[in-house]
């Protein structure tokens, strides 16, 4: 058998396998892996009774975590997708002026996010990148001071409450499809995350002798690579 007609022969095989559709109205495609948020933080400073104290600002640490993501696709271009994550938790460390005071507070937060998302190629390609826009809700709990703060401030004790947050979430991904079912991906979001840090300070009898605010902008970026599943 000649090597041309070997050629021929394949390429009528080729030809003739059905293309496999990598994404259709109904998909519902589950991605898990590794997520890490790094906020891009910056804050104002600590006011004390309306007073600012000059140069107190805080930072926010990354942290990693397993995120979870799925999208419903509505049309072969366009799906509703969800961000969600084990809770992250994330020091809250000094900056500016009191950046080496180290730890002064942690917290755990989980942002779950919506996003209407564009998939601007065709149905049949293994290859769909995508963006999308939409809501960012994050809440905090856990919120501890650190007994750096609590001696930073002469107080017996202290606590802190952030605020929960509601911005503009932006995201941009590519799944890549190994099999009819299983695939590959890789997303990164930007979330508008903005909250108020209050902070109560206590005397031995427990009363409290002094609140400070400070407002956080965090905004993250958030990466993640997971695998997929499309049922």
């Amino acid at each position: 058998m000649s090597r041309m007609f070997k050629l021929s022969v394949l390429a009528a095989a080729v030809l003739a396998a059905p293309i496999a559709q990598a994404y259709e109205p109904g998909d519902f495609i589950l991605r898990a892996g590794a997520v890490t948020v790094q906020p891009d933080a910056s804050s104002s400073n600590v006011s004390v009774g309306g007073a600012e104290l000059d140069g107190w600002q805080v930072d926010v640490e990354d942290d990693t975590q397993l995120g979870i993501t799925a999208t419903y696709m509505l049309t072969d271009f366009v799906g509703i997708g969800i961000l969600g994550a084990t809770p992250f938790k994330h020091d809250i460390e000094g900056d500016a002026a009191i950046s080496g005071a180290g730890k002064l507070a942690e917290t755990r937060h989980l942002p779950p996010s919506i996003t209407f998302q564009f998939f601007p190629l065709a149905a049949g390609s293994k290859l769909q990148p995508y963006a999308g826009i939409g809501f960012n809700y994050t809440t905090f709990f856990e919120e501890k001071t650190t007994q750096t703060l609590t001696d930073a401030v002469g107080a017996a004790s202290t606590d802190i409450e952030l605020d929960d947050s509601f911005g503009i979430a932006v995201e941009a991904g590519v799944d890549y499809m190994l099999t009819e079912n299983i695939g590959i991906n890789a997303a990164v979001w930007w979330a508008d995350i903005d909250t108020e840090a209050t902070i109560g300070a206590y005397d031995a009898a427990g009363t409290k002798v002094a609140t400070a605010k400070v407002d956080v902008d965090i905004d993250p970026w958030v990466y993640m690579v997971a695998l997929s599943y499309k049922f």
